[in-house]
Parts: structure tokens; C-alpha cells; sequence
């Protein structure tokens, strides 16, 4: 039978498939149009299956705050090949994702991956992406914070991305992105040491004893010396306490008690495919 462009166009709309895909599918489902989309969503789950063992270590990371600048959240969309995790579609697939999560207030991952979007699950969505471009697709990672406001940056590249959450609404926007490129840069384990998780607070110090008992210093001294280089761990992997990468003179919490005496970073969210 005769397949139109209009409907090949109209499919490939509302599949995102290539026009030689949709016109297949089409002629497949003898211009049932509803069959032909599910004919280009059966073989994004073939494809999904034959690559299932392939690995997806490249993609995009995202972040965006919601319109209240109230909420943000960092989301990842894997790949197998950066020339895919560089294609505007991929990333458009990933902040359309992104946007939808935030918009639906959706708390998790698997709350993300149930979501309907544009008539399936993203799961399924994912799925019949897969099939679409070629390539094993994966949403690993997403993670949400609230806070009075929210600021959100996405390194150049789209391989680096942090939200950070303030005390306060009407947050300068300057100063609010300075510390989410700070929090980029510099990698905190945690906003302040209180909030450092017992277990890395016990890594250090264990690493600290050795580190000096290895340098012959006595057994009683090694407790009080890792105290000592526990409080530089601190400084230097704690975002408040950290020297501010735009004036190391001062640390982050002195640089925003200068703009604000009440204001402060209460948490913060970041991601890197390449740390």
C-alpha cells in the first residue's frame, strides 16, 4: 500500500524514529497507524535485549531548578558513545525527562522511571529510545532537594552537573551560582563537617594514624595528630569551610555572610561521569 509523507512525518513525531523506520512500520501495520507505533516501540525492546551486557558509560548530566526556584534536581541519561551523548536529541531526551520529573514533584529514581511521559512510562520510554537510536540507553541516577532557593549549574559539556540548596528565598543569583560552581570545582564531600557521614569521618582517621605512624611518631601521640588532620580534611572537602575559588582568602561561608549575614548553603547535589 501506498505510506503518505503526512503520515510518516505524523509517526515519526510521536516516536522520535527515523523517517525509513517509521515508513516500515507503517507499511508493516498496513497504515494502522496506533500498530505502527507499537511495531517501533516492540523493536526498541529487541534491540534493548540484544545490548543488554553492552556498556553505557557515556550520556549527559543534567540539572534545572523547578519554576519556584524551590526544588532541583540532577538527573543522568547514559549512553555507549559520546557522538550520541553530543546529539541534541539525546540531550533534548534528558532535560525533557528532567523537566517532567520536577514538574510531577517525583522524589526518586524509580519514581522518575514510573512517570508517565508522552503516553508510556520513562522506562518504557527509554526502552523504545533504545531502539531508536541503536545504542543501550540508562537512567542510572537522579536526585532532588528543596530548599528556600535553588540554583542549578551544568558544567560546559554536559558531564558536570550540581544543584545547591539556601536558607533564604530571593537569593542573589550571582552569588548562588558562584557556590554551585564551587561545589563543581571542588567536589565537597558535605556541607559542613557535622554533616561529613560517620564512616568517612573514621576512613580519615584510620588514614591519618597510619599515615604518621608509618613516619615513626609514637603510638600515644598518632590519636591527637589525627585530630589535627582530620580538621584540614574538613576545610579542605567541607563546601562552608573550603577556601572560595574566586577569592581563596576567604572560605565559602565568610563569601556569603559578606553578601548575607543569615545566609548559608544547607545542601547540595552533584554528579560527574568523569570523576
Amino acid at each position: 500500500m501506498e505510506i503518505s509523507a503526512a503520515d510518516v512525518m505524523k509517526l515519526r513525531k510521536a516516536t522520535g524514529a527515523g523517517m525509513m523506520d517509521c515508513k516500515k512500520a507503517l507499511a508493516e501495520a498496513e497504515g494502522d497507524f496506533n500498530r505502527a507505533v507499537e511495531i517501533i516501540r516492540e523493536k526498541g525492546k529487541l534491540v534493548a535485549a540484544k545490548r543488554a551486557d553492552r556498556e553505557a558509560t557515556e550520556g549527559v548530566v543534567l540539572s534545572k531548578v523547578s519554576a519556584d526556584q524551590k526544588s532541583g534536581a540532577v538527573l543522568v541519561l547514559n549512553c555507549e558513545t559520546d557522538f550520541v551523548a553530543k546529539n541534541e536529541a539525546f540531550v533534548a531526551l534528558a532535560d525533557k525527562i528532567l523537566a517532567a520529573a520536577l514538574e510531577n514533584g517525583a522524589a526518586d529514581l524509580e519514581a522518575v522511571k514510573a512517570m508517565p511521559l508522552d503516553g508510556r512510562t520513562v522506562a518504557d520510554l527509554i526502552v523504545e529510545q533504545t531502539g531508536i537510536i541503536g545504542e543501550k540507553l540508562d537512567l542510572p541516577f537522579y536526585q532532588k532537594l528543596n530548599a528556600e532557593t535553588v540554583i542549578s549549574y551544568i558544567h560546559p559539556g554536559n558531564k558536570l552537573a550540581t544543584v545547591v540548596g539556601f536558607n533564604k528565598a530571593g537569593v542573589d543569583v550571582q552569588v548562588a551560582k558562584d557556590v554551585a560552581m564551587q561545589v563543581a570545582a571542588m567536589n565537597p564531600v558535605a556541607v559542613d563537617k557535622d554533616d561529613v557521614p560517620a564512616e568517612i569521618v573514621e576512613k580519615e582517621l584510620e588514614i591519618a594514624k597510619e599515615k604518621f605512624r608509618m613516619e615513626g611518631k609514637p603510638e600515644a601521640m598518632l590519636d591527637k595528630i589525627a585530630q589535627g588532620a582530620l580538621s584540614k580534611f574538613f576545610k579542605e572537602s567541607t563546601l562552608l569551610n573550603q577556601a572560595y575559588i574566586k577569592e581563596n582568602k576567604m572560605t565559602v561561608k565568610e563569601f556569603l555572610a559578606s553578601n548575607d549575614k543569615e545566609l548559608t548553603a544547607t545542601a547540595f547535589v552533584r554528579f560527574a561521569l568523569t570523576d
